[in-house]
């Protein structure tokens, strides 16, 4: 087994190399120019998403596409407090914590588009028992996921920086309420994203000795 990622693609046909190139430099930038994105690229973005696989092809996921800028305040802010509220009760003194809620706000207010992904489970199958109930919920928690990579790489491939941010998962009902979500949609994470502000970096990775088993 090889642990050199770059090695592996040196006998790739040319579009097959430039597909696992492209997988491979990906990374999570949080920086972003102040230049808008085109609801057309916008549009394909959300056509890879919903090109992924998904459990019994019930495809559900839903996006919430946020491109007003008072909106974003609207919902860093909403995040931010119910942030501060938590690391002050874990026992973070409040300039640390504030700190931690300015960052975080930035994040999403300085980006040119934001994406909230949900799921919806009204399409998905339902059981009696709380054992298959969970594990339907974690298909479609699964299925949310890989719509959400598909989303991050044609990104990549468009030029686009980008960054998951799974903070809706601790403030769910502020996000839905923020956003005037449907009741049925649950937020999982969200996606800020814009032209690159700088180069940023491809953080390591561990070799695939440690994380693979042949068997």
């Amino acid at each position: 087994m090889t642990n050199s990622y770059q090695e592996l693609s040196l006998s790739l046909p040319e579009d097959a190399k430039y597909f696992f190139d492209t997988l491979t430099s990906r990374r999570s930038i949080r920086t972003f120019k102040p230049e808008p994105i085109s609801t057309e690229i916008i549009d394909r973005l959300l056509a890879a998403a919903c090109s992924a696989p998904s459990a019994h092809n019930r495809q559900p996921w839903r996006f919430c596409v946020i491109l007003d800028g008072l909106l974003k305040t609207r919902l860093a802010q909403a995040m931010g407090e119910a942030l501060r509220v938590d690391q002050i009760a874990d026992g973070i003194n409040l300039d640390e914590a504030q700190a931690e809620v300015d960052r975080s706000c930035d994040r999403i207010t300085g980006a040119p588009a934001v994406i909230v992904l949900c799921l919806t489970m009204e399409e998905m199958d339902s059981y009696p028992d709380e054992p298959r109930s969970h594990a339907e919920y974690i298909m479609a928690v699964q299925s949310v996921a890989m719509a959400g990579e598909n989303l991050l790489l044609t990104a990549h491939a468009e030029g686009l920086a980008a960054c998951w941010m799974c903070a809706p998962l601790f403030t769910q009902e502020i996000v839905r309420e923020s956003l005037i979500l449907p009741s049925s949609w649950d937020p999982q994470g969200l996606i800020i994203l814009g032209f690159p502000e700088g180069e940023g970096r491809v953080g390591s990775r561990k070799p695939l000795d440690e994380v693979a088993l042949w068997r």
